[in-house]
This record gives structure tokens, C-alpha cells and sequence, in this order.
């Protein structure tokens, strides 16, 4: 059984920061890549940020500049710093896993983050 915890996620004021943390347990082994996702209602969710098992990493443009991820694949723990926030990135923020040498996709429960005008 594989389980992901997300923490960090709350309210904020345009241009202050978060800090969300994941750690995943359960059979994730192998080559993988860990990263957040986000969604808002009515929306698909989106890729946010992604680290591989190598340390390479992806971004949303839209948070280029703003957010970091970061982390240590090898001990399934991620993190997202998310600095100059804005209202859009209010969402539902998902930590993710997928393995990339076996089928196995994971999903967090999600995590609110709200920044007001």
C-alpha cells in the first residue's frame, strides 16, 4: 500500500510564501519522479513543479521565477517553496509519484492553499 502526506498548505496574502512538504510511503522504489500538481474546480489538474530520481526538474510556466521544488527522491520526500504568491495560484495543491519502470501512479489527498488580493 503506498501512501502519500502532504502538509503545509493554508491561507496567505498576495506575495507572501508557503512551504508544502510530501512524503510518500509504501512501495515507490525504483526509478520514479515526484511532484505537485493543482487543480481548481471546474479545472483539470495542472503540473505545478516535478523532481526525477536524477535531481532534473520541470515547471509550470506560470510559477517559473516563484516556486522551488525540491527534495529527496531516494527517500520520497518533496517539497514545494512557493514565494510571490498570487491569487491565481489558489487551488488544491496534489503531491504526486509516478514510477517509471512500472505501472504505479499516487495521489496525496490534496492540500488548500488560498491567497487573497
Amino acid at each position: 500500500q503506498v501512501e502519500l502526506v502532504e502538509s503545509g498548505g493554508g491561507l496567505v496574502k498576495a506575495g507572501g510564501s508557503l512551504r508544502l512538504s510530501c512524503v510518500a510511503s509504501g512501495d515507490v522504489f525504483g526509478h520514479r519522479v515526484m511532484g505537485w500538481f493543482r487543480q481548481v474546480p471546474g479545472a483539470e489538474r495542472e503540473l505545478v513543479a516535478r523532481i526525477f530520481s536524477g535531481g532534473d526538474t520541470n515547471y509550470a510556466d506560470s510559477v517559473k521565477g516563484r516556486f522551488t521544488i525540491s527534495g529527496d527522491v531516494a527517500k520520497n520526500t518533496v517539497f514545494l517553496q512557493m514565494n510571490n504568491l498570487e491569487p491565481a495560484d489558489t487551488a488544491v495543491y496534489y503531491c504526486n509519484v509516478l514510477l517509471l519502470q512500472r505501472p504505479g501512479d499516487y495521489w496525496g489527498q490534496g492540500t488548500q492553499v488560498t491567497v487573497s488580493s
